[in-house]
């Protein structure tokens, strides 16, 4: 097939492709969520379906124990011909409160080009941008592919790396291609070469052995929630720069490639009028190459449920992102560290990991699949290819490196910063998912050649 007539399967695959997205988009496949089992269960079977419609040599939906449903389907490769894994998720964040939502969050809505709905992009987007490129080829690709559709990714793929070792024959590629990222605009295609990690913990600050009167004995005597809001305080300096000494910070060469202006990350987050941005660089370099420390939540009465008593003890779960190139562990027990020197008045402080670490990583952008990779989508989008980084964590992809060393791994999506992933009203720009069906289309073609 020429480019053209690419192009012009796309064009005539698309309307089915946008039709089933809203198909799964209808189920509620929110793994996390016991509640929603049955529902993943049903997608993981519609993604099954859908694939078998091209007759692929083998589907199967698979699962490491205790893990969610992924479905694996396989197109042999021509003699020759490299073999591609194109990876997404079919399962999805919670809603949030849903009264918040313009329309229902599982009725795929369409409002001025963008399709609303939870998972319309992330990442039910990738899945059939996946499902409509081997349309357009009618079930056969140039290269030899194999479809990775995970079941647990918003849930930090607890069981991926278990699933991989289990099927590393079955699953083995040249190259791989995860659909789970975004582009910085809907005509400007991109490559996601950087992530930064993440490390929590949990500060927990004792001062008395029971609450006491705050008449009777406040004055001499201090509370634990003000000792711990003391130590939270410590996080940043007065300019909003992460204060605990010895994590790392760099500049990245997606950093520099991405002109990304206050004004428009104000615009994305809602920025209240008046507040002021933290830290100094770019706004790619803070977001994507330099620490960043959250508080998550404290553990202390409701201001409805407050009474005049001095607190024996408060707890806070610490959020801290890493810039590519970390140490996670190191990290975490810096920021341990930084805790418990800086709680005040003799209060006591236990500091313990509370979840699981996510070491930061970076993708090497050479070689011949990303030169594939920047022809093909440049030619699709009208644009060159910029490199972006990530200012969250997906852990997958560093599993994937490790488990196929001699793959490429290349990070693309049909996401934009409007999308709103993991948001209210989360969206898919329409016109940018048939771009991208068309650019993923001619990167197979590209790797063929």
């Amino acid at each position: 097939m020429t480019r053209d007539e690419i192009a012009a399967a796309v064009n005539a695959v698309i309307p089915g492709a946008r039709a089933d997205l809203e198909r799964l988009v209808r189920i509620p496949s929110i793994w996390a969520d016991p509640a929603h089992a049955a529902d993943t269960e049903a997608s993981a079977a519609l993604v099954a379906e859908l694939a078998s419609a091209l007759e692929p040599a083998s589907v199967q939906i698979l699962r490491a124990p205790g893990g969610a449903p992924a479905v694996v389907a396989q197109w042999p490769a021509p003699a020759g011909q490299p073999t591609v894994l194109l990876y997404a998720h079919h399962d999805v964040q919670p809603t949030g409160d849903l009264a918040k939502w313009t329309s229902p969050p599982f009725e795929p809505t369409e409002r001025d080009g963008r399709l609303y709905g939870r998972g319309a992009a992330d990442d039910k987007a990738g899945v059939l941008t996946h499902l409509a490129v081997l349309r357009a080829y009618r079930g056969k690709p140039p290269v030899g592919v194999t479809l990775f559709i995970e079941g647990e990714e918003e849930s930090g793929s607890p069981t991926l790396p278990a699933l991989l070792q289990e099927h590393h024959e079955l699953l083995a590629a040249d190259v791989i291609v995860i659909a789970d990222s975004a582009n910085p605009s809907v005509e400007v295609p991109a490559l996601t070469t950087s992530l930064r990690g993440l490390v929590d913990v949990v500060v927990e600050v004792s001062m008395l052995e029971n609450p006491v009167h705050s008449g009777a004995y406040g004055g001499p005597l201090g509370d634990a929630l003000t000792a711990l809001v003391h130590t939270l305080a410590s996080l940043h300096d007065e300019k909003g720069e992460v204060a605990v000494a010895g994590l790392r910070r760099n500049a990245g060469t997606d950093a520099a490639s991405v002109d990304y202006s206050e004004d428009e990350l104000r615009a994305e987050a809602g920025v209240l009028d008046g507040v002021e941005m933290l830290g100094s660089g770019t706004v790619s370099e803070r977001l994507w190459h330099a620490p960043a420390i959250a508080v998550l939540g404290i553990d202390a009465p409701s201001v409805a449920e407050s009474s005049n008593v001095l607190l024996p003890r408060a707890r806070a779960a610490v959020s801290l992102r890493l810039a590519p190139g970390e140490d996670a562990v190191a990290a975490r027990d810096a920021l341990a560290e930084h805790l418990r020197a800086h709680v005040p008045w003799g209060a006591h402080v236990e500091v313990r990991p509370h979840s699981g670490i996510a070491e930061p990583f970076s993708l090497d952008s050479s070689g011949g699949a990303y030169d594939a990779a920047r022809t093909a989508f440049a030619e699709a989008y009208g644009n060159a290819v910029v490199e972006v980084g990530i200012g969250g964590s997906i852990p997958f992809i560093a599993e994937f490196a490790r488990t196929f060393p001699g793959a490429a791994v290349l990070v693309t999506g049909v996401g934009d910063p409007a999308s709103r992933w993991h948001g209210i009203d989360e969206s898919l720009s329409l016109p940018m998912f048939a771009t991208g069906v068309r650019a993923e289309a001619f990167l197979l073609d590209e790797l063929r050649r």
